[in-house]
């Protein structure tokens, strides 16, 4: 069925300047979206969420499916700048991405964990039946693996990864492992059962 279809469009009708921060306001809806998905978080929730009428929503965003593309992209250009972070202060390739590791497995437990990842979430409620939402989801998951590749050439240039390693299959396969922490994390996990599994994945380029 066509997206077109299924989310009414509101045109953006002129009116008073916006008095409200766009962007806290998106920030705002990101824990709405992760927890219950684009599907079941209706505008009465994204409004309570967000702390503006229906109608401020609706001239800023155009519709429910504007609101949640802003948040996904905030979402995921959020958690990529805490990973670099979390990444350059390590010297070595080895490091880096067992820091790489260590970031998801701690955002894959408790509350937080619950919460849910909307990357991964979106792939499987939208990205069947949404072209856009499938190349946003297509295009922040080949960001990963492209990290993930990047980390394992680094460690193979430093001498920190055997250069045996076979770069692409591992990058595609800790992607695999990564995106599964991130599900397996709805159904509630402890941290120290996550950092375990962060250790064991670490041994996929060793």
């Amino acid at each position: 069925m066509p997206t077109s279809s299924l989310l009414p469009r509101h045109p953006h009708s002129p009116g008073r300047p916006r008095e409200f921060d766009i962007d806290a306001a998106i920030a705002a809806v990101v824990p709405l979206f992760r927890e219950r998905g684009y599907s079941s978080a209706s505008i009465t929730d994204i409004s309570a969420a967000m702390q503006l009428s229906a109608g401020s929503i609706y001239k800023a965003f155009g519709d429910k499916r504007g609101i949640f593309l802003r948040a996904f992209e905030r979402y995921v250009s959020t958690r990529h700048a805490e990973l670099q972070m979390r990444m350059e202060v390590e010297a070595t390739g080895f490091d880096k991405l067992r820091a790489m590791l260590i970031f998801y497995a701690e955002t894959s437990h408790g509350a937080e964990g619950r919460r849910g990842c909307l990357v991964a979430a979106s792939a499987i409620e939208l990205a069947t039946f949404d072209s856009e939402m499938a190349d946003l989801v297509k295009n922040a998951l080949h960001r990963v693996e492209s990290t993930l590749r990047g980390l394992i050439q680094l460690g193979q240039s430093d001498g920190s990864i055997p250069k045996e390693i076979d770069t692409d299959a591992s990058a595609c396969l800790l992607l695999s492992i990564l995106q599964g922490f991130r599900v397996i994390a709805k159904a509630g996990r402890t941290r120290s059962e996550m950092l375990a599994a962060a250790e064991q994945a670490m041994r996929v380029i060793r």
